[in-house]
């Protein structure tokens, strides 16, 4: 018996439930006194009639409907287009009891996916105050598009996770879209046994399980980018110096961060690995997919999991989890370089903000992974926070990605790390430095066929030559 289910079965029999009927949380009208409603980030709306909608500018809408399978009305459509967030919800009038339903029960409906080539869709279960656990369903409802009406069977336990308490449900079933499309859902119930057809993630393992980004928003994109960093990385060889691999914040190295990269590690031919989403097992995926194998950096700096964090709330140990395989993997790719592990960098507004809290914690565990030979743990945080612990919108506009002034004092909090690590970017380690006028060197870069030669490019066109060996001590 594995260990999720043994825990499954001692929350039902420590609770003395007598065994379940099945549970029809929607056969054309939703639980006694409970109601439909949609939602995306800012409005929420009630189905009192035939249909309801939330426009969105320009020409966006999250919307359902009720419409037909077997007959009139025994189904929903939930239609949306441009949408970040729309949900289809299926609330209870009076809580009801899921547990009986964990162990061995399963999450019964029928599906039709009429369109979602540019969304994707997943399956949500409220559990209580701040509690909501969701089953990704993109890439399965994508290749179900445009057949018809499918069967679809998940485990009852896909929604749990070790300490949720599911003996009040008010939400025990909704539908969420994002992007665009079209689709129905009808006969939702919860039996008390049947056999699945659709396996989920076990939230234990997911973070050191190496996987795609398979987002709606993220799958045009996300093979592509690995495509082009693998290129990146062979070009570069055995000439990049330091690597940075992690997820949108490393990202921003190519966007906000730019001029900053320009002026600290261009100049020792730095790679930025970062990918917007990205969460561990994606990192991983990486990792053992090409990225590094033709590399051989002095130093990789490693900063991600805030995804973890933000978008599935993984708990900090499976989290830290993740960060470590990654470390492991990294040690097998990389044997002959030094690892700088950086803390989660905070997140929200004020110290209690739950997911910086979340952050907080796989940091703690996190600095444990260092030996202080080839792994190192630096903790910048601090640099980014006023006094009162308050994280301000003039560093991170939205609260958690660096603008150029954040990517600046990540640089500069972090350059006595990599000096220690890496002697060569006190070298570069410059700001812009006047050339006399208005004019000002705004980078630099290293000479491929002549040692100690850099030459020296400004920002009114042009470059100048500068050998090390003449002119020593220049920064």
């Amino acid at each position: 018996m594995n260990i999720r289910l043994a825990a499954l079965l001692a929350v039902v029999s420590s609770s003395a439930i007598a065994a379940p009927n099945e549970l029809k949380v929607y056969a054309g009208h939703p639980l006694e006194a409970g109601r439909i409603s949609i939602s995306d980030f800012d409005t929420s709306k009630t189905l009192d009639g035939d249909a309801v909608a939330i426009p969105k500018t320009p020409d966006g809408v999250v919307a359902v409907s009720k419409s037909a399978k077997a007959k009139k009305d025994d189904a929903l459509t939930l239609n949306f287009n441009k949408a970040w967030y729309a949900s289809l919800r299926v609330q209870s009038g009076k809580p009801v009891d899921l547990r009986p339903y964990l162990a061995k029960g399963v999450l019964a409906l029928d599906v039709n996916v009429e369109e979602l080539s540019a969304g994707g869709l997943s399956f949500r279960v409220s559990c209580g105050d701040k509690c909501e656990r969701s089953v990704p369903y993109v890439i399965p409802a994508r290749a179900a598009a445009g057949k018809g009406w499918q069967h679809l069977v998940m485990s009852a336990s896909c929604f749990y996770r070790e300490g949720d308490d599911f003996s009040k449900v008010t939400q025990p079933f909704e539908l969420n879209g994002t992007g665009a499309g079209k689709v129905a859902i009808a006969n939702v119930r919860y039996l008390p046994s049947g056999t699945p057809n659709f396996s989920c993630p076990d939230y234990k393992t997911v973070a050191v399980t190496p996987d795609k980004l398979n987002e709606s928003w993220s799958i045009s994109w996300w093979t592509a980018r690995h495509e082009s960093k693998v290129a990146e990385a062979n070009k570069l060889g055995k000439s990049a110096q330091v690597v940075f691999i992690g997820d949108s914040i490393t990202e921003g190295w190519e966007k906000s961060g730019a001029p900053v990269w320009s002026r600290y590690y261009q100049p020792l031919n730095g790679l930025a690995l970062g990918f917007g989403g990205d969460r561990t097992e994606n990192v991983l995926w990486r990792l053992q997919h090409g990225e590094v194998d033709v590399i051989d950096p002095k130093v990789a700096v490693l900063m991600f999991g805030t995804n973890n964090t933000g978008h599935r709330q993984d708990g900090a140990t499976i989290t830290a989890q993740g960060i470590k395989r990654n470390i492991e993997e990294l040690q097998q790719r990389l044997p002959n370089t030094k690892i700088l592990l950086l803390a989660i960098f905070p997140r929200g507004e004020k110290p209690d903000d739950d997911l910086r809290q979340l952050n907080d914690k796989i940091n703690t565990i996190i600095a444990g992974y260092a030996d202080n030979q080839k792994v190192f743990f630096a903790n910048l945080n601090q640099a980014f926070l006023q006094a009162d612990g308050t994280l301000s919108r003039d560093i991170m506009p939205d609260l958690l990605h660096p603008n150029e002034k954040g990517y600046a004092i990540w640089a500069k909090a972090m350059a006595p790390e990599l000096a220690r690590l890496l002697p060569a970017s006190t070298q570069y380690a410059w700001d812009n430095v006047s050339i006399g006028g208005s004019g000002f060197v705004s980078g630099l870069i290293t000479s491929k066929t002549e040692k100690d030669l850099i030459y020296a490019r400004t920002d009114v066109g042009g470059a100048y030559r500068w050998d090390v060996k003449k002119n020593a001590g220049f920064r």
